[in-house]
């Protein structure tokens, strides 16, 4: 968190210890007011089908699923079908230490888990929905930065579209293109070979572990919330990361 995330966490936490008329803010408190701020607040006042409920049970399952068996990935934090802002569920991960530099690896790992929830439809629904627009928007731009930004694709160590702020405009980011066409062209399959790669091996995660993600929906389905332990009594322990 910021120094404003937190100022707003102990704001909402002292917000719910008077709504529930405590003597003081306790840990109760904090621990909603963290997921408010993290996951937005709950909307349990919204009508959702059982159809639409249990959708959202896998393509959270997906995340949480993906999240814990692949080793480069942050821990789960917690997978909820409770909707939360705009979302009708929400799969959050907690960073075990503050990250200042990002692996190639931690980055595809990130990628597929994002893509973990239209694949778990996917393969128990055979159908697709409109639930993973913010996954694929999330994806695409972390895989167009490791390619126009990070090097990190077979277009080599370069870096493409000049940024410039433009200081009458409130700091405003332009990109310039200081590209040819055929790079343009080499940039989107790049792009797109990454996102496509990242899909694949979540499809293939899940697959060999379809048993746990049924299992974690039916969690969900039963229980709303799995917090990290629950989780993790489901599906086992985690792998451990294999160093760089």
């Amino acid at each position: 968190f910021s120094g404003a995330d937190i100022e707003n966490m102990v704001n909402e936490a002292a917000l719910l210890a008077a709504k529930r008329n405590k003597e003081a803010v306790d840990q109760n408190c904090f621990d909603e007011a963290k997921d408010r701020v993290m996951m937005g607040p709950e909307r349990r006042s919204l009508a959702i089908s059982e159809e639409d409920k249990r959708v959202t049970a896998y393509h959270e399952a997906g995340h949480a699923l993906l999240r814990h068996v692949i080793p480069e990935n942050d821990p789960n934090y917690k997978s909820t079908i409770i909707p939360r802002g705009r979302a009708l569920g929400v799969s959050m991960a907690l960073p075990i230490q503050e990250r200042r530099n990002f692996s190639k690896r931690y980055l595809l790992a990130n990628i597929a888990t994002a893509l973990g929830g239209r694949v778990a439809e996917e393969l128990i629904f055979g159908e697709l929905t409109t639930g993973a627009q913010n996954d694929f928007e999330q994806a695409t731009e972390m895989a167009r930065k490791m390619v126009t930004q990070w090097g990190m694709s077979e277009l080599g160590p370069l870096s493409f579209g000049k940024r410039e702020e433009q200081i009458f405009l409130g700091k405003e980011l332009a990109h310039h293109k200081d590209y040819s066409e055929k790079t343009a062209i080499e940039i989107d399959e790049a792009i797109r070979g990454i996102v496509m790669e990242c899909y694949n091996k979540a499809r293939h995660l899940l697959e060999t572990y379809l048993d746990g993600l049924k299992k974690l929906a039916d969690g969900l389905l039963e229980r709303e919330t799995l917090v990290a332990e629950e989780i993790e009594e489901i599906l086992g322990p985690r792998p451990e990361i294999s160093p760089i």
